[in-house]
């Protein structure tokens, strides 16, 4: 067994000596900046893309580099080199500190390095495993999307895993190192019928090692990909107005993480940019709501030992029973809003400076089953599978597509409808969702922000919300 508690041997290069980290933190404060930090990153990764059963592409390759973040009051500077020798430290420390503008401050560095707690432990390093083992998996998942319907056109499959060391220090004396593990395939099935196409899609992933791949089947994602493909390209057109709709579990999450989750983050509240700004103990959502950002769940795709500031993931309750409990709270941003940090600091890779975000971000269980939240649904639509969608994250105000929908009528599922779309506002959507159910599940998924794209999971229930905006083409041609 092989545990990520500590950086792979063969990746030295990702720790720097003390006394180098030491100078170029000193390097950093010397205009007057009261805060340094040095994050360095050694990232292996291997993608491979499988279009119609044959490899389209694969790529391997290693990014490594050091960023350096200064701060003076609510004010910070980042600059990243991909050296890491000791003048290119020294020089990449100064040319930051040169847009601080003070006086030189005598800072007393302290280094202790410390460990950190393990969450994730992996099992079978991906670098281990041969390419074409990799292969033979999408191949199988291929195969399995494929055969499932003469309607099925197209499949592609993506594979990737990573391994990112990454190590820490800043002038409060902090020293840590962590590697992250992260290991994931994509499928995608095209069903086309009469010049129409639909499609259908799964992305199972993990922090984990290749373990993760040997105990998944493969098969039943590959099946519902195509399956939900099908479906829908048989489906006629949904209606269209104002309705209950009732949103699955798992990616049904998606909607809560973009349009309300974003708004929770101290990126956009520290700065008065969010609707959710200065509300805390006030109600923002219906008493059945509760909502958390866990990273400290074992394994999970967004999960982490700690944040991209050295802070150990936390368990952050978001919201209690519709009260609005707390944010998610990155180091610069806990000075602007005079709060405590969070663990929610992350980024993409050292060529950006950390903020906070997401990690596992869900609605928790309620009380209700999902059939009693369909039985007690007289007309409304049933989103079983979440698509993409659009939000505007200073309002809330998002539009996604429906992958997969139904007609709820009488209590129970009717036929299949296609073209669906939720259209409405975060804030009030959260006061309209009636209903919770009792089977969590999360889905993983790549978030796009500020300091770039990171893996994170959302999740909830199957939830009702009492009347939301549904766009549909119902009797087009």
């Amino acid at each position: 067994m092989v545990k990520y508690n500590k950086l792979h041997k063969d990746r030295s290069d990702c720790v720097l000596n003390k006394q180098l980290i030491e100078d170029t933190l000193t390097a950093a404060l010397s205009t007057g900046g009261d805060f340094a930090e040095i994050f360095v990153e050694d990232k292996t990764n291997n993608g491979i893309v499988m279009i119609g059963g044959k490899v389209e592409s694969t790529v391997s390759g290693r990014d490594y580099g050091v960023g350096i973040r200064i701060f003076k009051g609510f004010n910070s500077v980042y600059a990243y080199t991909n050296k890491s020798d000791k003048d290119t430290l020294i020089a990449t420390a100064k040319k930051a500190a040169a847009a601080i503008e003070g006086t030189k401050s005598y800072i007393r560095l302290n280094l202790e390095r410390s460990g950190v707690k393990n969450i994730n432990t992996i099992k079978i390093d991906p670098e281990s495993v041969e390419k074409t083992r990799k292969v033979q998996l999408m191949r199988q998942a291929y195969d399995t999307a494929f055969n499932c319907s003469d309607l099925i056109t197209q499949v592609t499959i993506g594979y990737t895993d990573y391994t990112q060391n990454v190590m820490i220090a800043n002038s409060e004396g902090l020293w840590k190192e962590d590697s992250r593990v992260r290991s994931r395939i994509g499928i995608s099935s095209v069903a086309s019928k009469n010049g129409e196409m639909q499609s259908g899609f799964f992305g199972p992933g993990a922090s984990k090692g290749y373990e993760f791949f040997e105990n998944l089947d493969i098969n039943s994602y590959a099946k519902e990909a195509s399956r939900i493909a099908v479906t829908m390209v048989n489906a006629k057109y949904s209606p269209s107005g104002r309705m209950p709709v009732i949103i699955d579990n798992g990616f049904g999450g998606v909607i809560f993480h973009e349009a309300c989750g974003h708004g929770l983050e101290a990126t956009s509240v520290a700065k008065n940019l969010s609707v959710f700004s200065g509300k805390l103990g006030e109600q923002i959502a219906s008493p059945v709501v509760t909502a958390i950002d866990d990273g400290t769940i074992s394994g999970e795709w967004g999960s982490f030992n700690m944040d991209d500031e050295g802070t150990e993931s936390h368990r952050n309750v978001l919201i209690e029973n519709g009260i609005l409990k707390g944010y998610m709270i990155d180091k610069l941003n806990a000075r602007r809003m005079n709060m405590d940090i969070t663990g929610s600091s992350r980024r993409q890779s050292y060529r950006f400076p950390p903020t906070s975000r997401m990690s596992n971000t869900f609605i928790d269980n309620g009380s209700s089953t999902p059939e009693e939240i369909i039985a007690n649904t007289e007309r409304g639509i049933y989103a079983k599978n979440m698509g993409g969608g659009s939000v505007n994250p200073s309002t809330g105000e998002f539009n996604f597509a429906v992958m997969e929908g139904y007609i709820v009528e009488n209590g129970e599922i009717k036929e299949p409808v296609r073209g669906a779309t939720l259209i409405g506002k975060g804030a009030e959507i959260l006061k309209k969702i009636d209903m919770v159910g009792n089977n969590l599940s999360y889905s993983q998924g790549l978030c796009g922000s500020v300091s770039g794209s990171i893996p994170v999971n959302v999740g909830q229930p199957m939830i009702r919300v009492s009347e939301i905006t549904v766009g549909g083409r119902e009797g087009a041609e």
